[in-house]
């Protein structure tokens, strides 16, 4: 069964181009600017979206990340206001794919098989489950996979040939490269670096393979999808919307402006790429 997600990268080859891949967190600075936000990404130039669940406890996030969601959580972030968020967002927009990106803890706490059901109506994709490796797939994945969502899985640069065939067992949708080690937000690989790392992968799949962690800037974009099948950027986006926010946390006049201007820019930078041939 084809998934939105399939049919985004199907696009992308026919185009001959990389995709941009957008992280925000789901009611950061608040459900209404989220929301916004959240439906102004497509026409900025972001091909699929991760929609940050917030969570109280997110060990595998850098400091912005963290900070958006606490800040979510504030504004009344929730497993169902982020579902909600998602079916609104369809009512506009059926074509972009939406992953909903986070922990297993709060679907746990919702209910595995209430939380499929419901991210199904809602539009939802696939999910990015960071803290549940593929020894526990029958948790979430499995079921997810027999649902109708894609589950993508990190491959990180200390994932080796032994441990990458397990990673890659039912993972679909994409690969999600990590592509240095450490938390969300820290420096950034070159595309000559990551090179070898995407080749491997390759070799053990045919799914694309998006590249994440540490773009900060057009260039970083675009020097990335020259080798990637999608350049994911998160908390580059998600310091534009905490720089757009006033003293009190409130968001500040001009914020769809500069969030989504500087999603522009970065799908300017993916467009730019001259791809690598594999």
């Amino acid at each position: 069964m084809s998934t939105r997600i399939d049919q985004r990268f199907a696009d992308l080859r026919k185009e001959g181009r990389a995709g941009l891949v957008t992280f925000i967190t789901a009611g950061d600075p608040d459900l209404e600017t989220s929301y916004e936000i959240l439906k102004g990404l497509p026409q900025a130039g972001a091909d699929i979206i991760e929609l940050g669940m917030p969570f109280t406890d997110p060990m595998a996030d850098g400091p912005s990340i963290q900070a958006a969601g606490l800040r979510a959580l504030k504004a009344g972030g929730s497993m169902k206001n982020t579902l909600s968020m998602v079916t609104r967002f369809r009512k506009h927009d059926n074509a972009t794919p939406i992953v909903l990106m986070g922990y297993y803890n709060p679907i746990y706490i919702y209910g595995v098989d209430t939380f499929l059901k419901d991210a199904l109506a809602a539009g939802v994709d696939g999910l990015i489950i960071v803290d549940l490796p593929p020894e526990e797939d029958e948790e979430l994945c499995i079921p997810a996979l027999k649902a109708g969502l894609n589950f993508i899985r990190l491959a990180t640069p200390t994932t080796d040939d032994a441990r990458l065939p397990a990673v890659l067992n039912n993972t679909s949708g994409f690969v999600y490269y990590v592509s240095i080690t450490g938390i969300t937000g820290a420096a950034s690989a070159s595309a000559s670096h990551i090179t070898p790392a995407i080749d491997r992968i390759k070799r053990h799949t045919d799914l694309p393979v998006a590249v994440g962690f540490g773009i900060k800037t057009p260039e970083n974009a675009e020097d990335i999808a020259s080798v990637a099948d999608a350049a994911v950027v998160g908390s580059a986006i998600v310091d534009r919307i905490a720089s757009s926010l006033d003293a009190h946390g409130k968001p500040q006049d001009g914020i769809y402006q500069h969030v989504l201007g500087f999603v522009a820019e970065l799908a300017s930078g993916v467009a730019k790429a001259k791809k690598t041939p594999a």
